[in-house]
């Protein structure tokens, strides 16, 4: 086990004004032990994208409540390819209707949460992640460092 923090981007993007609940999810994604970088409102798919690049992220999680989900979750994954980032995990949550749930999901976002979830699925979801996709991936390049 490694004592490496989960670092996490949380992003309203678009011009969704609503964000306690982004908030209250960076709070106990926090006190599950990750590392929590809060961008705020009003964030394009662009600028998610290049603060995961810059904060070396491992997971973006992006709140919509506005209706834009099929637009702003298909351009943050397209960003993220264009950008060689797709070992980044892309979840999300909002008022997203099921059918357009997995439609995101079969095109690539990793795990979209509706209202009244408990946080500790998305924590768990993303703990379990990164222990299987980070933790594993870490400790293989460290193994083939030694044995070098």
């Amino acid at each position: 086990m490694s004592d490496r923090k989960i670092r996490l981007i949380i992003a309203k993007p678009g011009l969704d004004g609503h964000d306690r609940g982004a908030k209250v999810l960076a709070a106990a994604f926090r006190d599950a032990g990750m590392e929590v970088i809060y961008l705020g409102l009003r964030q394009t798919p662009e600028m998610i994208v290049e603060a995961a690049l810059q904060e070396d992220a491992d997971v973006i999680a992006l709140s919509v409540l506005s209706g834009a989900h099929m637009t702003i979750f298909p351009r943050v994954k397209k960003l993220l390819d264009e950008r060689g980032m797709n070992d980044v995990l892309l979840i999300g949550g909002g008022i997203i209707p099921p059918e357009d749930i997995e439609e995101l999901e079969n095109a690539g976002v990793n795990k979209l949460y509706g209202p009244g979830t408990p946080v500790s699925e998305p924590i768990k979801f993303i703990q379990d992640w990164f222990d299987k996709n980070r933790l594993n991936a870490n400790a293989n390049v460290n193994a083939n460092i030694i044995k070098n």
